[in-house]
């Protein structure tokens, strides 16, 4: 039996460079909250220096770039199932499985409080923060914002007509709000994400027509764009990474100075976009697309399994060279989570993970028993 859904996916008529995109993505994300956790621990990584500067330098364009995916098929999505079915499929999809592992999460987290690094920040306020202010949850903030983006640039569209101009307009506006609410210090829970990332879900929507045209898209694999855009990219993230060591603060940059992370992160994706361009041109490394397919099973059980991993690899098997604990705990993050979805899959505890039934998924794997 496969632990994992590599050949559903590998033989699945996706999009591939968009699970690519999001292998990465989830990749350095889940990098992030592996270094998080452990500095949390108490554990010495201020001796590893270089540690801490990859969490910072890949840490400017990994959510925008969800969001901007996101968005890319916002359009063609909502003329294949109209709103009614998109908004339900956004709650499925992605409210559901929010509120259920949020709440295992937290549930845990308070049973288990004296063995956990969350002790001061959770508490049975917590499970009405997932939906009022999910940052103070973890990582789950970005499933909310994902969703209510989502909802409110669907209701906006098409009960108000709102073009794909407008929508960026608003997204501009939104994005300038946000900057004045870290300004002025303003508490604003929730809205503060929606009104940040508002503007890349338009950006993805904007551009989608061009991105999912196999003859425009091509240019992604032109090397002289590549370069140029590798150039731009390290000196972005030169800056970005230089200011926020020297400010100590990994959202220095992102709540101060806006302007320039919307730079750092527009170059940023589309980076990463290039690559996963010539990944899906040269067919390489293609355990990234069945990992990028899997994002959101990792992102909503990693913050579980690597803080027991860790334990597991410290004190059953007693590593405690620093660099190797935390490549293992990040593999325990990325793999586990996909292990347990497919041990779902496989013992009908789908509904785990969403309300709509991976009927194409769960015919897959019983074609191969």
């Amino acid at each position: 039996m496969s632990l994992f859904n590599s050949k559903f996916v590998l033989s699945n008529k996706r999009y591939g460079w968009i699970d690519y995109d999001r292998g990465i993505s989830i990749i350095l994300v889940t990098y992030r909250h592996c270094f998080q956790g452990m500095v949390k621990a108490g554990l010495d990584l201020k001796s590893y220096p270089w540690l801490e500067y990859i969490n910072v330098f890949f840490f400017g364009f990994r959510m925008p770039l969800f969001f901007i995916a996101s968005g890319m098929f916002f359009s063609g999505s909502v003329m294949k199932r109209g709103i009614n079915d998109y908004l339900k499929n956004r709650s499925y999809s992605i409210l559901y499985p929010m509120l259920v592992w949020g709440i295992i999460q937290i549930a845990l987290q308070l049973i288990f409080s004296d063995y956990t690094n969350s002790k001061s920040e959770i508490n049975f306020w917590s499970f009405i923060n997932l939906i009022i202010n999910p940052r103070a949850t973890g990582q789950f903030w970005y499933l909310n914002a994902l969703f209510f983006v989502g909802v409110i640039y669907a209701l906006l569209r098409v009960k108000l007509n709102f073009s794909k101009q407008q929508q960026m307009i608003l997204g501009i506006i939104l994005y300038l709000i946000c900057a004045s609410i870290f300004y002025f210090n303003i508490y604003a829970g929730f809205v503060t994400d929606i009104c940040k990332y508002y503007l890349f879900f338009a950006i993805g929507d904007n551009i989608s027509s061009f991105m999912l045209d196999e003859k425009k898209s091509k240019i992604f694999t032109s090397w002289k764009f590549i370069l140029t855009i590798c150039l731009a990219f390290l000196t972005t993230q030169y800056f970005f990474t230089k200011m926020n060591l020297n400010a100590g603060d990994n959202y220095y940059i992102e709540n101060q100075v806006p302007q320039f992370f919307l730079v750092v992160a527009l170059v940023g994706c589309t980076f990463s976009i290039c690559v996963s361009f010539l990944l899906k041109k040269y067919d390489a490394f293609k355990f990234l697309r069945v990992i990028g397919y899997n994002s959101v099973h990792i992102y909503c059980l990693q913050i579980i399994v690597m803080p027991i991993s860790r334990q597991v690899f410290t004190h059953l098997f007693h590593i405690k060279n620093i660099p190797l604990l935390v490549l293992l705990t990040l593999m325990a993050g990325i793999f586990l989570p996909m292990v347990i979805y497919n041990l779902c899959l496989r013992v009908n505890l789908w509904w785990m993970f969403s309300l709509k039934k991976p009927i194409d998924e769960l015919n897959f794997i019983k074609s191969k028993q």
